[in-house]
């Protein structure tokens, strides 16, 4: 199972960064996670959230934010729409169902003695 997050959406602010106090380099970013299988892809409802500086190239902590960049990020958490939880069947899954479906089928049509 390999788990990664795709970007949904990614917001540049106007606030000092509290690292190098530039304040045209932050970008604040929303992830969600991605899930792949032999089997299935799927999106999850798990979602995070990333403050970076690309000025000084520094991750931003929640500790170091000020209340300005903590109001920011609330409201932009507040529009922030992931996308809807889904699952996809690949190829593979939907052979070894129609397999099973098949064998099934066999199974009952010989017990009701269609074969013989």
């Amino acid at each position: 199972m390999k788990k990664q997050y795709i970007t949904l959406k990614t917001v540049k602010l106007n606030n000092n960064c509290p690292e190098c106090y530039s304040n045209d380099g932050l970008k604040l970013s929303f992830e969600q996670e991605f899930v792949e299988t032999n089997l299935y892809k799927s999106i999850t409802n798990n979602t995070k959230h990333h403050l970076y500086c690309t000025t000084c190239n520094t991750a931003i902590y929640p500790v170091r934010w000020t209340d300005e960049i903590d109001r920011i990020v609330d409201y932009h958490k507040k529009t922030f729409e992931p996308k809807p939880k889904s699952i996809k069947l690949k190829k593979r899954a939907w052979i070894i169902f129609a397999t099973i479906d098949i064998i099934i089928l066999l199974i009952i049509l010989y017990i009701f003695g269609v074969f013989n």
